[in-house]
């Protein structure tokens, strides 16, 4: 088996991700055939070498893949400085390894987001050239014109980057909101909140309803449940 750099190590056995592994090496936490090691690209061989953290051997954690109904007013983050709740006290106590998210949802939006220990397939699915679709349901007011979908289109200027929204179309409307659906197959940050504000269309819901192949579907708000075998291949292997 070819040597991997020890932090990209940790995270092949699902403790970690790899920048995460490479703070704990870096801080001494991490010992590499019962020596300390600071160096996150030293050679590894998985299966060969004894890895520990903090004195406890690390070794191949079960693969786990979970969806989850992102409430509103959760950020998206493990530990968040301003001492917001976070989407993980949704899964607290449920005996799970550590998790990261997969993406992120601001603390505003709600819908689809998906957690795993596997890392390599979390990477494909954020990268942006795997161009995995994510499609939400948008509820801003007032009225959205054929016009606006034009202009969506073609986009804005932002900060310095060139936003557009091309695949938007008119779910329903009312007297005083409207229904988008929008595919985005990449994204910025806050990247369809700033598109509409610059329509001075004020965004009231923004939901993610699905990622790639994978729908919400029926999953209640604040919920989670496992991926099958299935998802996850899918998941992994999508192309555009």
């Amino acid at each position: 088996m070819p040597a991997t750099g020890l932090a990209r190590a940790l995270s092949k056995l699902g403790h970690c991700s790899r920048s995460e592994g490479s703070r704990l090496v870096i801080a001494g936490r991490v010992r590499l055939n019962g020596r300390v090691c600071r160096n996150p690209e030293q050679p590894v061989q998985l299966g060969r070498d004894r890895l520990e953290i903090d004195g406890s051997e690390v070794t191949a954690r079960e693969k786990v893949y979970l969806a989850l109904h992102k409430p509103r007013g959760l950020v998206t983050s493990a530990r968040d400085e301003q001492g917001r709740d976070t989407v993980f006290s949704l899964l607290a106590n449920a005996g799970l390894p550590p998790l990261s998210a997969v993406g992120r949802l601001d603390k505003a939006s709600e819908g689809l987001l998906l957690f795993s220990n596997d890392h390599t397939w979390a990477h494909h699915l954020t990268d942006p050239a795997s161009h995995l679709p994510k499609t939400y349901h948008v509820q801003v007011g007032g009225a959205v014109t054929a016009d606006h979908l034009a202009a969506f289109a073609r986009g804005i200027e932002d900060a310095g980057e060139r936003l557009c929204l091309p695949e938007t179309r008119l779910l329903r409307h009312g007297s005083k909101n409207t229904w988008l659906e929008i595919v985005l197959t990449e994204g910025r940050n806050r990247h369809i909140r700033r598109v509409l504000a610059a329509f001075d269309l004020e965004v009231l819901r923004l939901i993610r309803i699905a990622l790639g192949p994978l729908a919400l579907g029926d999953l209640a708000k604040g919920q989670w449940r496992h991926l099958t075998a299935t998802e996850v291949q899918q998941l992994a292997e999508f192309k555009t």
